[in-house]
């Protein structure tokens, strides 16, 4: 299968990116984001998020990756988020059957040579569910440590969207550099 070109997102991806977050969303965050949530309209709330990011896009960039005119994965990166960890990768998210392609190592090696270039500190981190041990492990074997948990936000700042009290981790690239597995498809 062939690397799927990236570029920079526009207003206009908006709604692509929404469904793909939706979808990514009612995938991987059962039980800690609360299934009515997932289950109602989690596609209008994204789709008004993106919209308004990429409507006013400085200090952040939002990169897509695409097979022709599907969407396949996307990355959201905040330059300089914290003074202590750098720029925070705030969302990477891949279609199912892209999953272990290169898609998502591609998008974060992308973002870290973005944070190289337009950042002021060396630092990236995320965060990541607990319950989300796949991904967890997809960003340390990129070399990513975990430095802390914490209690997940939730969504718009509405509580009733959570399923109890989930937790998160905090992963960590202290200079940036993201390590490609070898044993890993470009």
């Amino acid at each position: 299968m062939t690397a799927p070109p990236i570029r920079l997102a526009t207003v206009d991806d908006a709604e692509r990116i929404a469904g793909l977050h939706a979808d990514s969303w009612r995938r991987h965050y059962r039980g800690a984001y609360a299934d009515s949530y997932l289950d109602g309209d989690v596609e209008a709330d994204r789709r008004a998020v993106w919209r308004s990011r990429l409507t006013a896009p400085d200090g952040t960039r939002t990169l897509l990756a695409e097979h022709g005119e599907r969407l396949v994965g996307f990355l959201h990166v905040v330059f300089d988020h914290d003074t202590r960890w750098g720029s925070l990768v705030d969302n990477l998210h891949v279609v199912p059957d892209r999953h272990r392609t290169g898609v998502g190592t591609r998008l974060l090696t992308r973002a870290a040579e973005a944070v190289t270039d337009r950042a002021v500190g060396a630092g990236m981190y995320l965060w990541v569910l607990r319950q989300n041990t796949g991904a967890q492990a997809f960003y340390a074997a990129r070399g990513a440590i975990c430095v802390e948990t914490a209690t997940v936000e939730p969504p718009g700042g509405d509580a009733s969207r959570l399923d109890g009290t989930p937790r998160k981790l905090r992963m960590v690239w202290a200079d940036s550099t993201v390590r490609c597995p070898s044993s890993e498809r470009r």
